[in-house]
């Protein structure tokens, strides 16, 4: 045997004259350090598109330095041997793809999942989601407790927060699927898309006004009006549903028509008020509300709120709600009946929907009882509490006999 195949190990035969055969120089000499060649070519396979390639080499020099060192353990020169063939078999899965690495780096450090509005960030950079940021605070409102990020302990508020801007756009291009369909679509296009475009989305029969529950995939939509039956249906039947839609817009109506008739009213005063969190002196101490005193009416009055109707750990809870009652501070000669409502100070975005409350006050009965604020739902309460103060406007209506 010549001394080519000899040094070859009995690999294919030399080429032409001066010619080595690939991968020949990596096998000459080279001893242990033969799987740093496999190594670093599996690294930079599983760095995939978008990474420097510094990161690739870094890791084959680590592995070539643990199987090449000729005293190194035989387990540790193992262990680097295999470590070459995970990364060979990940990036052969796909397992490396940008997207999904991205998907780790930019999630939510709360709920863990990517951020579907806006993004803040700690004054360290951990990311938070606009609905887990405002619970965080709401939440310490509640146990008096300074808020603090959950990766790094630092304090956050919305003063020493921030947004991402960058990430904010960098998680509104990565490709989300469509509940309906399953297609891949960038988040910045996929409500779109779920709303107007997609022929599996859910739709319902153009005729349910008139009854018809039908619920579908919008591909099946012209199928089903074809055949539906309820046009067909008798005038009797049709009366019927009118009324029940009729009742329901009377409800709506009957509000509206209640706040044109108290703007009729001689006396009228409204205000800005301010509530401020305060706690009760009691051994387990719960959060209230109180504004300062003001004045309407050319009357003193007070107004206080408390949450979840003095719960004792309304933190341990996921529905929240506030309540408020309007007290009376000034003495009065004779009954002053009033009707009154909150609603959404000037720079506030809370959705609070109008509810008119009516109450007689006098000097023995100078405090209304406590009644809901009408706030649509927990996560608008939790955008007052993660709040400083919360900001409201009060109107007052005297009603004169």
């Amino acid at each position: 045997m010549s001394g080519a195949e000899e040094a070859g190990g009995g690999g294919p035969a030399a080429g032409p004259a001066g010619s080595v055969p690939a991968g020949a120089g990596a096998g000459v000499g080279a001893g242990p350090g033969a799987a740093a060649g496999p190594a670093a070519a599996a690294l930079g396979e599983a760095a995939g598109p978008g990474l420097p390639d510094e990161a690739g080499l870094a890791g084959a020099r680590q592995l070539q330095e643990a199987a090449g060192d000729p005293d190194a353990p035989p387990k540790k020169r193992l262990r680097a041997a295999e470590a070459a063939e995970a990364a060979a078999a990940a990036a052969a899965a796909g397992s490396g793809k940008l997207e999904e690495r991205l998907y780790s780096v930019l999630c939510c450090t709360v709920c863990l999942d990517l951020p579907k509005a806006s993004v803040y960030q700690c004054t360290n950079g951990h990311l938070m989601c606009a609905g887990c940021f405002i619970h965080l605070l709401a939440d310490a409102r509640l146990k008096e407790e300074q808020a603090t990020c959950p990766n790094c302990r630092c304090e956050i508020s919305k003063s020493l927060c921030c947004r991402n801007l960058a990430v904010e756009k960098a998680v509104s291009e990565l490709p989300s699927e469509c509940g309906f369909c399953l297609c891949q679509f960038p988040r910045s296009l996929l409500e779109r898309h779920q709303k107007e475009e997609c022929q599996d989305r859910v739709t319902q029969c153009k005729y349910k006004r008139i009854g018809c529950p039908w619920h579908g995939p919008f591909h099946e939509l012209t199928v089903h009006e074809a055949a539906c039956a309820h046009p067909t249906k008798t005038g009797n039947e049709l009366m019927e549903i009118l009324d029940e839609m009729d009742q329901s817009h009377r409800k709506e109506m009957q509000l509206y028509n209640s706040i044109f008739s108290l703007l009729s009213f001689e006396k009228i005063g409204y205000t800005e008020v301010q509530f401020r969190p305060y706690r009760t002196d009691d051994f387990i101490t719960r959060l209230y509300y109180e504004t300062p005193r003001f004045t309407v009416l050319n009357q003193t009055w007070v107004l206080k709120a408390r949450v979840n109707d003095s719960e004792r750990n309304p933190n341990l809870s996921c529905k929240r709600t506030l309540s408020f009652q309007l007290l009376l501070k000034s003495k009065v000669t004779a009954p002053l009946e009033c009707s009154f409502l909150l609603l959404k100070g000037p720079y506030e975005d809370v959705k609070i929907s109008p509810v008119i409350y009516h109450f007689v006050f006098t000097n023995e009965s100078n405090e209304t009882d406590y009644v809901p604020l009408p706030i649509v739902d927990s996560v608008e309460c939790n955008k007052l509490l993660a709040a400083k103060n919360i900001n409201l406007r009060l109107f007052l209506f005297q009603i004169q006999k």
